[in-house]
């Protein structure tokens, strides 16, 4: 079936394929979902070179992730070379994609990719990649707790970022755990978003010993939540790439739900049908324009902040922006 999107011609096919065996999801159903929920997840894909898991037979089959473009790519599909660092394929190189209308999205939907991993930062007219824009810590649980306990710890994140002018955004990650993204400015290396990261994490888990860890040793860390600062280490592996909001199991959280702690739920996607408790929050960031304070100092390794934040919602969708700079 061949089919015009914005001035694009693309070929589905099998659209029929049952994706999903419990609800009986068809790949016709998933492109539809992706069509529809577009506007909000294009922007978090904007610029971004995204990293396809791709479950061809179904969810119940095993999928694997693709980093390179697939043959038969569309030559309108905007593609860049990027290093690759430690591949296990052995190359120095990689051609990614990176999905900018929604003729792109469908494009990638059509291949099964039911979820899209991005980085923390854009690549520029170019090609090069750009410092992070984006900063997050992904709060993992282990053995023997939850992501009720992630939720109690999500908060104590989000207010001592506070105190440095940084606002953060909470994201279910498909799983048990959960993540906290906070706009950065985009003018430091990622070394910088790192090691700022990394000295929060420590911070809290000296604070909170028996609830909090910041070490990545996993025999410690049974009825903790770890606080994984890591994913924002460019050096490893090119970069962690993070799943993107709206795709498969992923959804914003309203910042009101952490305060619920153990009472709380946070919402989901399923496919074929719309997000819910964090659809408006994930939107609102894509909005921000976030000033950050005109002056900093640095206090024992952490930012301290001087200034207020001064947020400006546009009617049109845009990425998150951001004026807050780190410590270096």
């Amino acid at each position: 079936m061949t089919v015009e999107i914005e001035g694009r011609k693309l070929r589905l096919s099998n659209l029929d394929k049952v994706l999903y065996p419990k609800s009986r999801t068809t790949k016709g159903e998933v492109i539809d979902y992706y069509s529809r929920i577009a506007p909000v997840m294009l922007p978090h894909l904007a610029g971004r070179p995204v990293t396809r898991k791709r479950w061809p037979d179904g969810v119940a089959k095993q999928p694997f992730f693709e980093k390179n473009m697939p043959r038969g790519t569309p030559s309108w599909i905007r593609t860049v070379n990027l290093p690759v660092p430690g591949s296990t394929m052995d190359r120095e190189t990689i051609d990614f994609v990176v999905l900018a209308d929604l003729a792109g999205l469908v494009w990638s939907a059509n291949l099964a990719a039911l979820e899209l991993h991005v980085p923390q930062w854009k690549v520029g007219p170019r090609g090069a990649a750009k410092h992070p824009d984006l900063l997050v810590v992904d709060l993992d649980p282990g053995d023997g707790a939850g992501l009720a306990d992630c939720m109690e710890v999500a908060v104590l994140v989000r207010d001592r970022m506070a105190q440095d002018g940084l606002t953060t955004y909470p994201k279910t990650s498909g799983n048990k755990g959960m993540q906290l993204y906070a706009p950065v400015s985009a003018k430091q290396d990622s070394s910088v978003v790192s090691a700022y990261a990394h000295a929060i994490a420590d911070e809290l888990a000296e604070k909170h010993p028996r609830k909090i860890l910041s070490q990545m040793t996993k025999a410690l860390r049974r009825g903790k939540i770890f606080i994984d600062w890591s994913q924002n280490n460019a050096a490893q592996n090119d970069g962690r790439r993070l799943l993107a909001a709206w795709p498969r199991a992923s959804d914003g959280v309203h910042p009101a739900h952490l305060g619920r702690g153990r009472s709380g739920r946070a919402g989901h996607v399923r496919a074929g049908g719309g997000a819910r408790s964090g659809r408006g929050v994930w939107r609102s960031a894509c909005r921000l324009n976030q000033r950050g304070p005109p002056r900093t100092r640095v206090t024992s390794g952490v930012q301290r902040s001087h200034g207020g934040l001064r947020m400006t919602h546009r009617r049109s969708i845009t990425t998150m922006r951001t004026r807050v700079t780190l410590p270096t």
